[in-house]
């Protein structure tokens, strides 16, 4: 697992006394620990401190846990995330590891317990980095090259291909393809689709979601008006759907 004291710990957990003491069992163990109360602040800090580990809670203020769980899973496969939530039935936790969560623990829990899976989990990364030099690349999540009709994406070069032509993808583009891909088939409402694919920053309204789908349209749809692809759903949003080939 290597030295604790180089290892970073985000705590995210709007209850204030458990997070707090949270962060002095792991701090008492050697590790570098950060907070943060609420889902978009947890994505920030994920952002720009780069943690080697997640704690993350589901039911938060503003954008929950499960969201901020798929929003990380859209960029980072690798970073091991442990949830910690009250919410403890086998339908939540199935949907906790079906969107990528790699430990599941419900409340009230044994701080032994909780600290021995921290140490497991940091152990299992200290393994697959050894194995690799890549750390959260995006082309983990999905194969680097997707194809659907006659298109297609590589991730790794932000290109892709469509009735237009070629196509150079800005890194949202990218993003809120991937999230596209990842829930294919199933329909994603607005606000969710906000939560994901921005947490919800300033400046994002639902518009700015229907702006996204009309440049996709425009990318990948023979006819934009009458899409095969990127199809919306009255009063729900928009659902992605295909028959497809992935290669790598």
């Amino acid at each position: 697992m290597g030295n604790p004291n180089n290892i970073k710990i985000l705590v995210v957990e709007d209850e204030t006394h458990l997070a707090e003491g949270l962060k002095l069992n792991l701090a008492l163990k050697g590790y570098h620990v950060m907070t943060a109360a609420d889902g978009n602040s947890a994505l920030q800090k994920w952002k720009e401190w780069q943690p080697d580990l997640i704690i993350l809670d589901i039911m938060l203020p503003g954008i929950d846990g499960l969201s901020v769980l798929r929003g990380i899973r859209l960029e980072d496969e690798r970073i091991p995330i442990l949830i910690l939530s009250a919410r403890g039935d086998p339908e939540d936790r199935v949907k906790g590891f079906s969107y990528g969560v790699d430990d599941y623990l419900a409340k009230p829990f044994n701080l032994d317990e909780f600290l021995l899976r921290v140490e497991r989990l940091l152990t299992r990364r200290a393994w697959s980095q050894e194995g690799s030099d890549s750390k959260g690349d995006i082309s983990l999540a999905l194969p680097r090259i997707y194809e659907f009709g006659e298109n297609w994406i590589d991730f790794q070069t932000l290109k892709a291909h469509g009735p237009s032509g070629q196509i150079s993808l800005t890194e949202q583009e990218a993003r809120l393809l991937k999230l596209f891909i990842a829930n294919r088939s199933r329909p994603l409402s607005r606000r969710k689709i906000l939560e994901i694919g921005w947490g919800y920053s300033r400046g994002t309204t639902t518009r700015t979601v229907d702006n996204f789908i009309v440049r996709f349209r425009k990318y990948f749809e023979h006819n934009p008006k009458k899409p095969l692809y990127f199809k919306s759903l009255r009063a729900v949003g928009y659902i992605f759907d295909h028959d497809t080939v992935e290669r790598g």
